[in-house]
């Protein structure tokens, strides 16, 4: 999963120093490269390296779309995380609105497991955890919407230097980010443990009489 922090962390090294932008974008697409030859020589699991290169593509996108709008060079360093706050945004509204609607997240995954897409609803017990269980992983976006995007913001609009917003939002994004994503795992896995999943088949509870007999 280390992958997953390529782009931000490798545009930023190259960006800061140099202000350049295609080196940078360069330079992030040729490490994501290298790790998924890695990846592939470890025959090991490509998910996250193809994740880090579909937000390259994106934040290429986004810079390509704010230079043909007339953006400095700062604006276009900037325009390279507004797809990952976007994302953030809209997956942690999704989920929320899941959960409030009684339609877990966490319990569309759980039915997939379990090759019964909707069967887990018709146990209270089971939609009441995973309810639980979506809240805190989307706490982890929801925090990072709420720092990063006010800091992109003030850079985009001039009120910091952007370089400096540039840096925030990495730390933000790398440091706090993951800080907050191991203490949800955290969390999620203390939730099953104190749950004890609740799979059993619905029906009457066994009679004493039953458990003896066997």
């Amino acid at each position: 999963m280390l992958e997953a922090a390529i782009p931000g962390v490798v545009f930023s090294a190259v960006w800061l120093p140099t202000k350049e932008l295609q080196a940078a974008l360069i330079a992030s697409l040729a490490v994501a490269a290298l790790a998924l030859v890695v990846r592939l020589a470890q025959r090991s699991s490509t998910q996250y390296v193809f994740n880090a290169i579909f937000g390259i593509g994106i934040g290429w996108v986004f810079v390509r779309w704010a230079e043909s709008s007339g953006g400095s060079e700062s604006d276009q360093a900037l325009a390279f995380f507004l797809p990952g706050i976007l994302l953030s945004l809209g997956y942690t509204v999704v989920m929320a609105t899941s959960c409030l609607v009684g339609w877990p997240v966490l319990g569309f995954m759980l039915g997939a497991a379990t090759e019964d897409p909707v069967g887990w609803h018709r146990n209270p017990q089971i939609v009441k955890l995973c309810s639980r269980l979506t809240w805190v992983m989307l706490v982890p976006g929801a925090i990072g919407v709420l720092g990063q995007g006010p800091i992109w913001l003030l850079g985009h609009y001039g009120t910091i230097d952007a370089a400096k917003a540039v840096v925030i939002i990495l730390v933000l994004r790398t440091g706090l980010g993951w800080a907050l994503r191991i203490g949800s795992w955290s969390l999620m896995i203390w939730l099953l443990a104190r749950n004890a999943t609740p799979l059993e088949a619905e029906g009457e509870p066994a009679s004493p009489q039953d458990t003896t007999d066997g």
